[in-house]
């Protein structure tokens, strides 16, 4: 039985910079969220990991399976100073830098409906990125693009640019009672 579902259409289509920022959890999860939303509306999505890229996550893989309607690129050496993460911070510096640059290259080629940029709040926060850099990719945004920025500590500038807002709050977690990360949950 095939169902059918009222569409809706926006009048007027306008690229929205979106924020997800605070300390709990769910922040990529939600950019994760709009990014399957997307596909099931026919958009082009592409992720780029800012941070993560040292340690396997289930999204890696599920994010193939919606290839080629979504690309993802971890160009991140893990989190820079914490989790005994060994790679020097020029390492960490370099590789965002490289994100930046494929961030405007992706950005500005058309092909996109939306872009994440995944833990990038977090990596102007740590002064991997400039937040000069992050507020030329704000300004040059084309108008369709849909521009989402993930992490904790986003800059006030970033979410005074911003279209929405969303702060994730910690109320409880499992870490905090000592349970490991759980595959599918965590990672």
């Amino acid at each position: 039985m095939e169902e059918t579902f009222k569409k809706l259409e926006p009048q007027k289509k306008v690229g929205l910079i979106v924020v997800l920022t605070g300390n709990g959890k769910g922040k990529t999860t939600s950019a994760l969220g709009m990014a399957l939303r997307a596909v099931g509306h026919g958009l082009k999505v592409c992720i780029i990991h800012f941070m993560k890229g040292d340690m396997y996550s289930g999204e890696i893989d599920g994010i193939k399976r919606l290839a080629p309607d979504i690309e993802l690129y971890l160009t991140g050496k893990g989190f820079c100073g914490i989790y005994g993460n060994p790679y020097p911070y020029e390492e960490h510096r370099a590789n965002a830098q490289e994100a930046i640059r494929l961030a405007k290259n992706k950005m500005l080629s058309g092909i996109y409906d939306i872009l994440i940029l995944d833990e990038i709040n977090n990596a102007v926060k740590l002064k991997l990125v400039d937040l000069s850099q992050v507020l030329d990719l704000i300004n040059k945004k084309p108008p369709l693009l849909h521009l989402i920025l993930t992490g904790r500590d986003a800059h006030p500038e970033v979410i005074e640019k911003a279209d929405t807002v969303s702060e994730i709050k910690e109320v409880k977690h499992a870490y905090r009672k000592k349970i490991e990360p759980q595959k599918g949950i965590d990672y």
